[in-house]
C-alpha cells in the first residue's frame, strides 16, 4: 500500500453529489464528478481514501443527492534519506484520547511495505498505547502526517472519538499548525503568502511542483531572523498539501536548507552539518475532542537542528 508524506496534515478534495448522480455507484458518480478515472477512483476506495462522514467508503456503495465525499491524493512515499533516526519519539501528552508525540527525524508516521525503518505508530504500540480501530488497519489513530525528515510536534487519536473529531478537524482547517523553517537566501517579503497550486512533478514521481492544474495551496510566513545566506521564517499553513512548504519555497527560489530533493545547494548544508531539511513542526493547537476546550503543544528544536543554528550565528 502506498504511504502518504505530507509537511501537514493532507487536505481532501471534497465532492457534493448532485441530484442527477443519486441512486448511482460511488465510483462512476466520482469518477463523473471529479474528472478522475474510474479505476482511479477504484484505488482511491481501496486505500481507504474516499470517506463519507470520516469513514472509508466501500466501492458498491450507492450515492444520494447531498453526499459530501472527500477523496484524499494516495502518492508513492518520498524518496530515502541518508538519515536514520537517532533518538527515540518522546509523548508530550497522554490522555484516553489524544497521544501527543515529538517526533524526531527518521521515523516515519506508520508501516508501509515501502519502508524498512522505524514508524511512530509501531513504537506506540510497542510501548503499550491503544490505539482505535477506525481507518487503514495499518495506520490505526493517524489523523495527519509528518515526512520522515520533518522533525516536531503531532497527535495520534487515542478512541474513535476523537479519531472522528480530529479528522473532521483538520479537514475544515481548524487545527493551529504552526513550522519553523530555514530556507536559503532572503524572502521578498520578508513576510507575505505565497498562494500557487500544488501538484505532481511532471518529470519526478518523488516530487512535487507548483503546476498550473494543481491543487490550490496557501503559505503564509514571517520571518523570524536573518543569518548569512539563510533565513529563519515561521510559517502557518492555510492549506494542507504534500510537500507545500519545501515545495512553495522552492518555487519562490528560496529552498529549505538541506533538502536536497527541492534543490537546496549540499554544500551549504554539509557547511552546518545538516543532513536533512530543516523543518520542524514546533506547535499544534486544536479543541480537545474529550474536553472541548483548546489545547496547544510544543516542540523544541532538536539538536541538528539547534547546532546549525548555533553555526550560521559563529559566522
Amino acid at each position: 500500500m502506498a504511504e502518504l508524506h505530507a509537511d501537514q496534515a493532507e487536505q481532501p478534495d471534497v465532492v457534493v453529489i448532485t441530484d442527477q448522480l443519486a441512486g448511482e455507484r460511488v465510483d462512476h458518480a466520482l469518477a463523473h464528478l471529479t474528472g478522475l478515472t474510474r479505476s482511479r477512483i477504484h484505488q482511491l476506495i481501496s486505500h481507504d481514501a474516499v470517506e463519507l462522514a470520516g469513514k472509508p467508503v466501500k466501492k458498491s456503495r450507492v450515492v444520494e443527492a447531498g453526499e459530501h465525499y472527500s477523496l484524499r491524493e494516495v502518492t508513492k512515499p518520498e524518496a530515502p534519506l541518508e538519515v536514520v533516526a537517532t533518538e527515540d519519539p518522546t509523548v508530550l501528552y497522554s490522555d484516553d484520547d489524544i497521544i501527543v508525540v515529538d517526533k524526531p527525524v527518521g521515523y516515519t508516521v506508520h508501516p508501509a511495505p515501502s519502508w524498512e525503518g522505524p514508524d511512530i505508530i509501531s513504537w506506540l504500540q510497542e510501548e503499550g498505547f491503544r490505539l482505535p480501530g477506525l481507518g487503514v488497519e495499518e495506520r490505526p489513530g493517524v489523523v495527519h502526517r509528518l515526512d520522515v525528515g520533518t522533525s516536531g510536534v503531532m497527535v495520534v487519536a487515542a478512541s474513535d472519538r476523537a479519531y472522528s473529531a480530529l479528522k473532521r478537524a483538520f479537514r475544515n482547517r481548524e487545527v493551529d499548525k504552526v513550522y519553523h523553517a530555514l530556507v536559503q537566501g532572503y524572502p521578498s517579503p520578508s513576510s507575505g503568502t505565497i498562494d500557487a497550486p500544488i501538484g505532481r512533478h511532471p518529470s519526478s514521481s518523488w516530487k512535487f511542483a507548483v503546476v498550473r492544474e494543481g491543487r490550490h495551496s496557501i503559505t503564509h510566513y514571517d520571518t523570524l531572523e536573518v543569518f548569512p545566506g539563510a533565513t529563519l521564517v515561521e510559517v502557518h499553513l492555510e492549506t494542507g498539501r504534500t510537500h507545500q512548504i519545501r515545495v512553495h519555497f522552492q518555487a519562490e527560489r528560496h529552498p529549505l536548507v538541506g533538502d536536497a530533493l527541492y534543490g537546496a545547494d549540499p554544500v551549504f548544508a554539509k557547511k552546518l552539518q545538516l543532513e536533512r531539511q530543516w523543518l520542524h513542526a514546533v506547535s499544534l493547537g486544536f479543541t480537545h475532542p474529550g474536553t472541548g476546550a483548546h489545547v496547544s503543544f510544543r516542540s523544541e528544536y532538536p539538536e541538528d537542528l539547534a547546532r546549525a543554528l548555533q553555526l550560521l550565528e559563529a559566522q
